[in-house]
């Protein structure tokens, strides 16, 4: 029950829940807002439907407003004659799956079948292929942030909870009006029969639609589509004519970054009360531990002997808070890494002394971890072995590069540098070997090790641990 509990933890985490949290508040990888001053964009999902869309498109006519529907695909496939309206009116045409399914429960084959059934849907009707994906709610998993994704996932900046009829139309336009500016994407539903959504609530929305329409008439603002939006706020940045609240703005990213390393660090404090995980050093809590059988491949060791499937093994884990502190206080990446490679001086003799007195450590084999460092280790006397292709590889390095990005104070920028270097392996270390090199307090350091490690990372600061996103956190391979 443990470790389907631990399972289902990952799978909610890892895949789908911290993908989303981060997309939502660092727009990494989608499109959620322009820089535009007098232009919007209204965007519609769900449809289309019989009944509504007819009447939101004479609307959109009528005002002389361009929008952008995030169609379902099967909706399409049923109201043929709708689409091509949509289309024939210069209405820009989105894919919100095929059914309305979340991503977080579809695998990553099947939300691809869904996008491009879709869009042979869309091309075979109005003979234009669709550039942009909406997931449905806006949730987003691991893989819809691959590069292999050729649809430009937009989001939105404002959401109004238009599919309940008990809104009611003056709630809603006085929602929709605080977000009357350039700049915001509005995201609102054309089509009230998908799940959690009243079937009459569009009528609602359309009135409430009506009223904002007309003040954005008075105020000089226009809905434009989508595309035009991006296109405009890419101009924008490149011509460097948005200049102003910039101090604003990295004051907002800086509380943004805040606020998801606090849940991260929360999600940590959890993950070690399921697992039940040991701190090596308590007074300076850097490396984690616990005792548990190998579940991975067959790996060699030293000598001709084997890791095997089942084998008691001592499996690490980096502490993320002390990473984050390490990173936030160090002048440089070589800096950090050093400060790092002397706490693992300190911390490996206290686990020989600990192992070597604990029971339940006298079968272990071996101790084992998964990391992203790439050289250094094996001074040691780690052993560093690639992981078997597949998806945890894959997905873990995506993985690491979404955290990186928020966790470690170079973040953005190591991910511009060296992505080739981002390379999630696992570690091995013999307990012969550790008892060998760390068994005794008294044991001299061999003399050229730290001289080593540092020289190491001077040379090639891109193969700094990028451990402060930790995916020691995740399980061990199958």
């Amino acid at each position: 029950m443990q470790n389907l509990l631990l399972l289902l933890f990952y799978i909610t985490s890892f895949y789908a829940f911290i993908p989303s949290l981060i997309s939502r508040l660092f727009g990494f990888r989608v499109f959620r807002k322009g820089k535009n001053i007098k232009d919007y964009a209204l965007t519609f999902d769900d449809g289309p439907d019989p009944y509504y869309t007819p009447l939101l498109l004479d609307l959109l006519k009528r005002y002389g407003v361009k929008a952008t529907f995030f169609v379902v695909g099967e909706h399409a496939e049923r109201n043929q004659d709708l689409l091509k309206r949509i289309h024939e009116e210069g209405h820009l045409i989105g894919i919100h799956n095929y059914k309305h399914y979340t991503n977080w429960l579809m695998s990553p084959k099947l939300v691809r079948q869904q996008i491009e059934r879709t869009d042979t849907i869309v091309y075979q009707i109005t003979g234009s292929h669709t550039q942009f994906y909406r997931p449905p709610w806006g949730i987003t998993n691991l893989f819809d942030f691959s590069k292999k994704h050729h649809h430009r996932i937009v989001l939105w900046s404002g959401m109004f909870g238009d599919w309940k009829e008990r809104i009611g139309e003056e709630r809603l336009a006085e929602r929709m009006r605080k977000k009357l500016r350039g700049g915001e994407v509005l995201v609102l539903h054309d089509c009230g029969t998908t799940p959690g959504a009243d079937k009459h609530a569009p009528r609602i929305m359309l009135l409430a639609l009506e009223r904002i329409l007309e003040e954005a008439k008075h105020k000089g603002l226009q809905s434009i589509r989508i595309d035009e939006m991006i296109a405009l706020h890419n101009a924008a940045k490149k011509d460097g004519v948005i200049r102003f609240g910039k101090d604003m703005l990295i004051n907002m990213k800086a509380g943004m970054k805040k606020v998801v390393v606090t849940l991260w660090l929360g999600w940590e404090k959890v993950f070690h009360m399921i697992t039940h995980l040991k701190t090596i050093t308590p007074q300076d809590p850097f490396l984690h531990y616990r005792i548990r059988p190998y579940q991975g491949n067959r790996v060699p060791m030293a000598d001709g002997a084997f890791l095997e499937k089942g084998d008691s093994i001592i499996e690490l884990h980096f502490d993320n808070k002390k990473l984050y502190q390490l990173g936030t206080s160090s002048r440089t990446s070589v800096h950090l890494a050093i400060r790092m490679i002397r706490t693992m001086e300190k911390q490996l003799p206290d686990l020989a002394r600990i192992a070597a007195v604990d029971p339940d450590a006298a079968q272990v084999k071996a101790l084992y971890g998964v990391t992203m460092i790439n050289r250094g280790p094996e001074q040691f006397g780690f052993l560093v072995k690639d992981l078997p292709k597949g998806w945890f590889a894959a997905s873990s390095s995506v993985y690491l590069k979404i955290l990186l990005s928020v966790i470690h104070p170079q973040g953005q920028q190591r991910l511009k540098e060296g992505s080739q270097q981002m390379v999630p392996k696992m570690i091995i270390m013999p307990m012969d070997v550790l008892y060998e090199r760390f068994g005794s307090k008294n044991s001299p350091e061999p003399s050229s090790q730290k001289d080593v490690m540092e020289e190491t990372y001077e040379e090639d600061e891109s193969s700094i641990l990028t451990g402060s996103t930790d995916l020691s956190r995740t399980p061990p391979v199958a």
